[in-house]
């Protein structure tokens, strides 16, 4: 039995991206990811305006009068979401953890993606791959999703990208979108994304919080990794201490998205102190634009 609080949670969640998805998203959504091309649905008799070069020759020879080839969208995709579990992700300083901002975001990617007859699929992963749901279509299964990110109990702690990337290679044998929703603490997953990114959509959804990025002055504490259990006391209220963390959080964020870049790969960057539709707005706006 799913417990009371993770029910009215998984009914939250619904009600508010849904509405988001209805008054923001559906459109940006379907201008931006468009199908795997055209297929052929019927001809008809040419009309004025009509493109010259889609007439269809051998028909009109045997009827004597012009007729077209008509063609129309393929529009089904299939929208994978590849979402980071690790226990880095149960960490947030103002009003939301990193990983209930995550869930959030894949309602709101998969909400967008059914509303458009798209199948939708999870791959939730730590240092392993902890669950699969295959791509299916429907507000049920969408709502299965949700569930297993807020209910799912992971087994591992900490975070190996490429894994899961590998895994995708494996069981997505058609050109997908997949959203890699992480806080990418992670190392050496550059290889598994190259190969990825070459075969499938690959768009980074970073998470941080903002006391990943600045500390404030606090005096002595205690920081734990979470993925490694270490234990380590700073002094907050060093100048030089909060100066050096704040260099090597920037750093960090720097050439992660100068590898990304490197690759093609997009990223959102969504922070937990603010609120996560503006960033995807103005990704899917940008990608618009480009396309």
């Amino acid at each position: 039995m799913i417990p009371k609080e993770i029910l009215k949670k998984i009914q939250q969640i619904e009600i508010h991206t849904r509405r988001l998805v209805n008054e923001a998203f559906v459109g940006e959504y379907h201008s931006v990811f468009k199908g795997r091309g055209m297929e052929f649905d019927e001809v008809r008799e040419y009309q004025p305006g009509d493109e010259i070069r889609t007439i269809d020759w051998n028909v009109t020879a045997r009827m004597g009068r012009p007729f077209i080839k008509r063609y129309v969208e393929e529009r089904e995709l299939t929208v994978m979401l590849l979402v980071d579990m690790s226990a880095s992700g149960n960490f947030g300083s103002i009003r939301h953890l990193k990983n209930e901002v995550a869930a959030e975001i894949c309602a709101i990617l998969a909400f967008s993606a059914i509303k458009n007859n798209d199948k939708v699929g999870l791959i939730m992963f730590t240092d392993r791959v902890e669950r699969f749901i295959p791509p299916k279509k429907g507000t049920k299964h969408v709502l299965r999703v949700i569930r297993e990110l807020l209910y799912s109990k992971p087994t591992g702690k900490g975070t190996t990208i490429s894994i899961a990337l590998e895994y995708l290679n494996r069981i997505c044998h058609r050109k997908a979108i997949c959203f890699v929703v992480s806080d990418f603490i992670d190392h050496n997953y550059g290889h598994a994304l190259r190969i990825a990114n070459k075969k499938h959509d690959i768009i980074a959804v970073t998470v941080v919080d903002p006391r990943e990025c600045e500390l404030p002055n606090v005096g002595l504490i205690e920081l734990k990794d979470a993925e490694t259990n270490e234990i380590l006391l700073v002094d907050t209220a060093s100048d030089q201490v909060r100066k050096e963390f704040h260099t090597f959080n920037n750093q960090q964020r720097q050439e992660r998205s100068k590898l990304f870049r490197s690759m093609g790969v997009d990223e959102i960057t969504v922070n937990t102190g603010r609120h996560y539709v503006e960033p995807i707005i103005r990704f899917f706006r940008m990608r618009e634009k480009r396309y």
